[in-house]
């Protein structure tokens, strides 16, 4: 007599580490094999969109940093953009500079997380902390702009919130670290931010390396990713991929070339693009990525050291005036006070602005009815296009095999979920 073989449903997540804590699967098994995906979303929900009609409009900015929290600055991006679009703002050319150089430093930061994370999803734990140990460097330059490690708020409407430090934080001694460690630590922080950085894209490069000696020709790493989560380009399109997960598929598609913002246009760099669409091509499309953001981030810090100047709008409707002229003059004092009160007044009207996050396209649609808060506001979150194809992603494949889809999707439930 033959044993009597039934499909099962088995929950997958929440609290499942490659679920990332709030993404509920339930799939339908047929022993090993994945015969359907459901996943379902709304834990981490924070209802950004609606908060956003109820605060003016520098108030909403630091709930940008709380969506994609691996990208914070990139979101910010998008918000500027769209409030400048508005307000036919033009922003000063070294905030524009400014702002592409820390949106590269951001693709970068997100890119190791993903990459340390999938790599220990499928096994490789060294990969986790390689790529932290790159992460703590760039970490550093968010604090030192805007004293935040993660939710920094630093883009504003008009501009950035400060130029760059001429100081880097500097390590003490203590009882924990003698001199000899103190001195090695602080041995790229003598001088500016721009010195800082400049080190970091010289070291890069070779850490690159290391990061694709272990996982490009790693026979396990091929087993667990090539010919995983096929999507031909043209399903792709059609599924609203976009980012590094329509390049994986070979379509050459990079707002930063094809609809270019702030100073992309000036700069020199590629767009990788993979093959056939796998997990494995979706890697090394991200890989190629950071070496290309550091090509970026080189010609960004050439351009910052020869050009100084103002870094923020002079329209005082806009953004505040220095502190200076606030405190020794009266009309400045009220500028200053209406703004951080009453906040700006955006003329009637709608925006799309949308930019390359690391993600993908990340869009910030805001309506305005010429008071000091939106009237509506719309998130276009890549990652949850990307989360919806993941049924079909994965039907037909193996259990282990959802972990490895999951990796390669990259996402992050702040934008998921709003």
């Amino acid at each position: 007599m033959t044993a009597e073989i039934r499909n099962y449903s088995i929950n997958f997540g929440p609290q499942h580490p490659a679920a990332h804590g709030v993404l509920r699967l339930i799939l339908e098994m047929d022993g090993e094999v994945v015969e359907r995906a459901d996943p379902h979303i709304g834990l981490l929900h924070r209802a950004t969109e609606k908060l956003a009609e109820t605060k003016t409009y520098l108030q909403n900015l630091p709930y940008m940093d709380r969506l994609d929290y691996m990208s914070s600055m990139a979101n910010e991006h998008a918000y500027c953009l769209a409030v400048e679009k508005l307000l036919g703002l033009e922003v000063p050319l070294r905030a524009q500079y400014i702002r592409v150089m820390f949106d590269e430093i951001t693709r970068i930061l997100s890119h190791l997380l993903w990459l340390g994370a999938h790599g220990i999803d499928l096994g490789a734990m060294t990969m986790f902390i390689y790529c932290f140990r790159e992460r703590e460097d760039l970490m550093d330059c968010y604090e030192a702009v805007s004293g935040a490690r993660m939710h920094a708020a630093y883009y504003r409407p008009g501009g950035v919130y400060r130029d760059l430090p001429d100081t880097m934080a500097q390590y003490a001694e203590s009882k924990l670290r003698n001199k000899a460690e103190v001195n090695r630590l602080n041995a790229n922080r003598g001088g500016s931010l721009l010195d800082y950085i400049e080190d970091f894209t010289n070291r890069f490069p070779g850490h690159i390396d290391e990061y694709e000696t272990l996982l490009t020709d790693n026979r396990i790493w091929k087993q667990r990713t090539v010919g995983i989560g096929v999507v031909s380009p043209e399903r792709a399109m059609a599924l609203g991929f976009t980012g590094p997960m329509l390049r994986g598929s070979g379509i050459e598609w990079d707002i930063r070339k094809k609809q270019p913002y702030e100073v992309y246009d000036r700069l020199d760099f590629d767009i990788p693009v993979g093959v056939n669409g796998d997990c494995y091509d979706r890697y090394l499309v991200r890989v190629e990525e950071l070496r290309q953001s550091n090509r970026i981030i080189k010609q960004c810090v050439d351009w910052l050291r020869k050009n100084p100047g103002p870094v923020i709008t002079e329209n005082y409707k806009v953004a505040p005036p220095s502190r200076e002229a606030m405190k020794s003059n009266m009309e400045e004092l009220i500028h200053h006070f209406k703004l951080f009160t009453e906040g700006m007044h955006v003329p009637e009207g709608e925006a799309y602005a949308t930019i390359e996050h690391p993600k993908g396209e990340f869009g910030i649609y805001m309506v305005s009815d010429g008071a000091n808060k939106p009237y509506r506001m719309k998130i276009r979150a890549p990652g949850f296009c990307h989360l919806s194809a993941l049924d079909e992603m994965t039907r037909g494949h193996m259990l282990s095999d959802v972990v490895a889809v999951i990796g390669t999707l990259d996402i992050v439930f702040g934008e998921v979920d709003r």
